[in-house]
């Protein structure tokens, strides 16, 4: 197992929901940090209590100059976690998802092969699986995409595959089920449920009975920063979740809790449906846990409770609501 203390690690992403915080896992393992990011999503706010800390550089995965970035600062480990990760963005541009999160993966593994990084962890999506045939989910599960997104990020966790056995890369493909908490940069159900719940006990959503298997976000971050260190967890795949799973309902009627609600009306309004929706996502984590001993820390109520609490101090803002405001400190690749 390798030790991160010192060493120089490159996240692609960075200043993302997930990214921002393997962020701060990764100062925790005293690993040297440069965020890569082109902050289309990603926000400074996001970093502002680590910015001191880390080296951030302005760029697009799909790049050609990337190599150089992972040259000019000798990155020995790199975390892919740079996506186009809006589902009910992709129905109106399916050639930018395809473009960023394919083509941009390929580009990513091939620079990483090119200056001879000692391992890298690609963040795939449970959504490559489509709706649970058999429950809990293992990664042999068969893969039956729903969306653009679920397509371009199978494509890009299949390349990873082949690159891997073709060219000898040393990549390690993780499968992230649904991950909520603080410093989502995009109105997923999570942050949705909270900002209409702080408002009123009255909803206006879609599909209430899909069911997904929600992750805390600092859970997520610590079982990506545990596999990159196992040098047997190369060429294989992972999936990372609760193994449990929750329906939008039963979400709505937890967080309505938190703000005093005694009951919730809900209306399913038609144009938050998905034209082809997944039903139910649960994970079986065991494979990364007879690895590396990981199992999700935070419960869903405790998660629900910090994300809130995010929140309200944030003026009941989220990250997407603000200008992400660039600061001197972010160079250009």
């Amino acid at each position: 197992m390798d030790d991160l203390k010192n060493k120089n690690v490159l996240i692609t992403g960075g200043a993302g929901f997930i990214g921002s915080a393997l962020v701060r896992e990764l100062l925790n393992e005293g690993a040297n940090v440069v965020v890569y990011d082109n902050f289309l999503r990603g926000s400074m706010l996001n970093l502002k209590d680590v910015a001191d800390k880390i080296m951030v550089i302005k760029g697009d995965i799909l790049d050609e100059n990337f190599v150089n970035v992972l040259k000019e600062n000798n990155i020995e480990y790199v975390f892919n976690y740079a996506a186009n990760p809006y589902i009910p963005e992709c129905y109106d541009y399916p050639h930018q998802f395809l473009d960023v999160n394919t083509k941009g993966t390929l580009n990513v593994m091939l620079c990483c092969k090119e200056t001879g990084v000692k391992r890298i962890l690609h963040c795939s999506s449970s959504e490559v699986y489509g709706t649970c045939k058999q429950a809990p989910m293992d990664e042999h599960h068969p893969t039956l995409p729903h969306s653009t997104y679920a397509v371009s990020k199978l494509a890009a966790d299949r390349i990873c595959f082949t690159l891997f056995h073709e060219q000898n890369i040393p990549i390690i493909i993780l499968r992230q089920f649904n991950c909520y908490g603080p410093r989502e940069t995009h109105p997923y159900i999570i942050p949705e449920l909270i900002t209409q719940l702080s408002q009123t006990n009255e909803l206006r959503l879609g599909n209430i009975e899909a069911r997904r298997d929600f992750t805390y976000v600092e859970d997520s971050a610590r079982a990506s920063v545990s596999l990159i260190k196992y040098p047997e967890a190369v060429g294989e795949t992972f999936n990372v979740g609760n193994g449990k799973d929750w329906s939008v309902k039963e979400l709505a009627e937890m967080i309505s809790k938190f703000f005093g609600h005694d009951s919730i009306k809900i209306e399913v309004e038609k144009k938050r449906l998905r034209p082809l929706d997944v039903e139910k996502l649960q994970s079986n984590y065991f494979k990364l846990h007879n690895l590396t001993g990981w199992k999700p820390l935070v419960g869903i109520e405790e998660g629900l409770k910090k994300t809130i609490n995010y929140f309200k101090e944030n003026n009941h803002k989220w990250v997407w609501e603000f200008t992400p405001g660039l600061k001197n400190h972010v160079r250009r690749a």
